[in-house]
C-alpha cells in the first residue's frame, strides 16, 4: 500500500507545481496587459481530441493574450461550412485564461469569392454571417487577413461596415497587414481597426526561387514599424509586429522550401541562435533564432504594442521555444 501513496504523493506535488508556475506565468503577464502576444492557431486543431474524447489542447494560453484561429473563409454563396465543433470548448479554455479568441478571415492566397462578397449587393449579408459566428461561438471579434488583389475598391466599404456591426456588440475587429500591400491599404480602412498585425515577414520566399535570401530581418521589422508608424500615422498602442516561426531553403537549381522552426531546431543543432543554416544537401535555410526573435521584442516593446506570431505550432518545446523567448523579454 506504500508504493501507491508516493506515487499519488508525488503526482500531486508535480501537480501543484504546474499549477503553481502556470499561475504565476499568468499574474506576470497580466501585469503589463498593454503588451499583446498574438499567436495565430489552426481552426480544425480546436477539435482534436485525445483516445477519452476530452479535448486534447498543448497551447501554453498562459504566455498569449490574444489567438486568432484561422480561416473561417466564406464559400462562393458566403456560407461557412467549416467544422465550428470544438470551437466553443476551446473557447472557454481560452476565456479562462484571459485570453482572447478572433475568428481570421482571408489569409496569404487569393480568395476570389470574395471579389462579389464584399460589394455592395452581398456586403451586409457577409457582415451579418460573421458577426452572429463570433456570438454564437463567443468569440472576442473578427481579424481580417485579405491579402494582394483581395485588397480592392470593396474593402475600404467593407471594413468600415464590419467594424460598425462588432463594435454593436463590443467585439474587436483587428487586420494583418503587410508594407508590400501598402497602396491597395487605405488611412480610412486602417483607421477602423482596434489594432493592427504587421506581418513583418514574407519579403522573399518560394514563389520567387530568383531572389534567395532573408526573408524577416531586423531591418524589415524597423522599417515596417517605421512606416506604419510615422508615414502611416498608426498610433504604437494600436500596432503589433507580427514574426514568423518557420524559414524557406534555397540551392542553387534546387526547389525552394519552407519548414517550420521546430523542425529547423530539431534537425540542425545549434541552429536556435542563429538566422541561417547550411543544410546538408545544399540549401541554405533562411528563419529568426532566439536571438532575433529576443530583439525583435525588444523593439515592439519600444515601437509598437505587441508580437504577432505566425504561426503557433511551428513553434520548438523546451528551451528552444520562440514563444518563451517572446514571453520572458515582454515581461
Amino acid at each position: 500500500m506504500k508504493y501507491p501513496r508516493l506515487l499519488t504523493s508525488s503526482f500531486l506535488i508535480s501537480f501543484l507545481f504546474s499549477c503553481l508556475v502556470s499561475l504565476g506565468q499568468n499574474s506576470k503577464r497580466l501585469s503589463n496587459p498593454s503588451f499583446k502576444i498574438i499567436g495565430y492557431y489552426p481552426l480544425q486543431a480546436t477539435y482534436k481530441t485525445d483516445t477519452s474524447g476530452k479535448l486534447n489542447l498543448q497551447i501554453p494560453f498562459e504566455k498569449l493574450t490574444h489567438i486568432n484561429l484561422w480561416f473561417i473563409n466564406p464559400d462562393s454563396l458566403g456560407n461557412f461550412t467549416q467544422d465550428f465543433s470544438g470551437v466553443s470548448s476551446f473557447v472557454d479554455e481560452a476565456h479562462s485564461k484571459q485570453v482572447k479568441v478572433l475568428f481570421s478571415i482571408g489569409g496569404g492566397s487569393r480568395h476570389l469569392q470574395y471579389r462579389h462578397l464584399l460589394a455592395t449587393p452581398n456586403r451586409s449579408l457577409l457582415i451579418q454571417k460573421l458577426v452572429s459566428l463570433t456570438l454564437i461561438y463567443q468569440l472576442d471579434g473578427i481579424d481580417v487577413d485579405l491579402e494582394g488583389d483581395d485588397i480592392d475598391e470593396n474593402y475600404e466599404p467593407f471594413i468600415v461596415d464590419l467594424a460598425v456591426a462588432l463594435r454593436k456588440h463590443n467585439k474587436l475587429i483587428t487586420a494583418a497587414i503587410a508594407i508590400y500591400y501598402k497602396d491597395q491599404l487605405t488611412d480610412k480602412a486602417l483607421a477602423q481597426y482596434d489594432f493592427v498585425n504587421i506581418m513583418s515577414y514574407d519579403r522573399t520566399g518560394p514563389w520567387s526561387p530568383d531572389k534567395p535570401g532573408p526573408h524577416s530581418t531586423y531591418a524589415h521589422a524597423e522599417e515596417d514599424l517605421s512606416y506604419f508608424g510615422k508615414t502611416r500615422g498608426i498610433a504604437k498602442e494600436k500596432m503589433t509586429l507580427g514574426v514568423p516561426f518557420y524559414g524557406y531553403g534555397y540551392g542553387e537549381g534546387m526547389t525552394a522550401i519552407s519548414m517550420n522552426y521546430s523542425e529547423i531546431q530539431s534537425s540542425f543543432s545549434g541552429s536556435d541562435t542563429k538566422d541561417e543554416w547550411k543544410m546538408p544537401d545544399g540549401r541554405t535555410i533562411y528563419y529568426n533564432g532566439r536571438n532575433t526573435i529576443k530583439r525583435k521584442t525588444k523593439l515592439a516593446k519600444q515601437k509598437a504594442s505587441g508580437i504577432m506570431i505566425w504561426q503557433l505550432p511551428g513553434d520548438a518545446t523546451g528551451t528552444n521555444s520562440l514563444l518563451d523567448v517572446i514571453f520572458q523579454t515582454a515581461y
